[in-house]
C-alpha cells in the first residue's frame, strides 16, 4: 500500500499544494513537545480531500470519465470530486445533507457540481447514491473506503515524513479513517518508529470502539461541532488498515475542539474547522500523553461564518 501512496504522490504533483508546517511556541509549551503543524487547511478546497478525489478520479478510463462520477459527503469531499472533476472534464454529482456547512454547499456547486440534498434524519446518503446509481452509470467515489481515496488522502502525511523524518508521534483526526489510515501507511514506510494516534469526538467514537473491540462499531449522526467526522463507522478497508498500522485512538469533548479552534485561530493565525483542529484539542486537553516531536495533521479549514463566529463568542 506504501507504493500506492508513492504513485499517488507523484499524479499530483503540480496538481495538489504542497501545503505549509507550521509551528508554534505556545503550544509547545502548552504540550511539552515540539509540534508541527500540517495545514491541510491550505490545501485546494481548503481540505486534505483534494488529494484522494483527484487521485482517484484522474485513475478512471475514459469510458468511466464519460459517464460521470457520483459521489456523498457533508462537504470536503464533496468539494475535492467537484473540483477534481472539473480539472479533469468528468461531470459530477453530488449527494449531500441539507444541514450541511453552508460554505461546504456554495462551494461544491460553485466548482459545478451537480448537488443533491437530502435529510440525513430520514435516509442515509447510501441510500440516496444507490437510487442515482440505478438511473445512470455513474462511478462511485467513495469518501474514504477506497484504496485510491485512502492512497491520495496518505500523501499529506508523506509530505510531512518528508520534511521532518524524526517525529516521534503523528496525529490524525479520524472520521471514516481515510486520511488516518493513509497517514499510518505513509508513517510505515518513512518512520516505522512513529507512533500514530487517531483522534475523534467522544460522541462520535465509533472508529475508537471499533479499533478497541476489533469489529467495526457504528454512531448514528452524532452531535458533534466536527461535522467532517459524522460517518457512520469506518470503513472496511480504512478499519483493516487502521488495526495494521496505527497505535492507539483517543477521544476528546465538545468543549475541547471549540477550545481548539480557539487557540489556533487567536494564538496561531489559522482558520481551522473543528474536524481539523482535532490533533491540537487533543494535545491542549492532555487526551494524549506525547513528548519528544509531535506531527499534527490539520485536515481543514471550511468552517461557515456563523459557526465561527459562535465558537470565537
Amino acid at each position: 500500500m506504501f507504493d500506492q501512496v508513492r504513485s499517488a504522490a507523484e499524479r499530483l504533483a503540480g496538481v495538489a499544494h504542497r501545503t505549509p508546517v507550521v509551528t508554534s511556541r505556545t503550544l509547545d509549551e502548552r504540550a511539552g513537545a515540539e509540534i508541527f503543524l500540517k495545514c491541510e487547511n491550505f490545501q485546494r478546497v481548503g481540505a486534505f480531500k483534494f488529494r484522494g478525489a483527484y487521485n482517484a478520479i484522474s485513475r478512471l478510463t475514459p469510458e468511466e470519465r464519460e459517464h460521470g462520477v457520483l459521489a456523498y459527503s457533508s462537504g470536503n469531499h464533496a468539494q475535492g470530486v467537484a473540483l477534481a472533476g472539473r480539472l479533469l472534464g468528468v461531470a459530477t454529482t453530488i449527494v449531500m445533507p441539507k444541514d450541511a456547512p453552508v460554505t461546504k454547499l456554495a462551494a461544491t456547486r460553485g466548482y459545478g457540481a451537480t448537488v443533491i440534498e437530502y435529510d440525513r434524519h430520514e435516509v442515509s446518503r447510501r441510500e440516496v447514491a444507490g437510487q442515482r446509481q440505478e438511473d445512470r452509470a455513474y462511478t462511485l467515489i467513495p469518501p474514504f473506503d477506497h484504496p485510491h481515496i485512502v492512497a491520495g488522502q496518505g500523501t499529506a502525511a508523506l509530505e510531512l515524513f518528508e520534511e521532518h523524518p524524526d517525529l516521534d508521534t503523528l496525529l490524525v483526526p479520524c472520521g471514516g479513517g481515510g486520511l488516518l489510515s493513509g497517514s499510518a501507511v505513509a508513517a510505515s514506510g518513512l518512520a516505522p518508529a512513529c507512533k500514530v494516534i487517531g483522534i475523534e469526538p467522544t460522541v462520535a467514537d465509533d472508529a475508537t470502539r471499533s479499533f478497541y473491540s476489533g469489529t467495526i462499531q457504528t454512531v448514528k449522526n452524532p452531535p458533534t461541532i466536527a461535522d467532517g467526522t459524522r460517518t457512520e463507522s469506518v470503513g472496511e478497508l480504512t478499519f483493516e488498515l487502521m488495526r495494521r498500522h496505527v497505535t492507539a485512538m483517543r477521544t476528546v469533548s465538545e468543549d475541547a475542539i471549540i477550545e481548539a479552534v480557539r487557540f489556533l485561530f487567536f494564538r496561531a493565525k489559522l482558520v481551522v474547522e473543528p474536524s481539523g483542529a482535532l490533533g491540537v484539542a487533543a494535545l491542549l486537553s492532555g487526551a494524549v500523553d506525547v513528548q519528544g516531536r509531535v506531527g499534527v495533521i490539520i485536515s481543514g479549514g471550511n468552517v461557515d461564518g456563523k459557526t465561527m463566529a459562535r465558537i470565537l463568542g
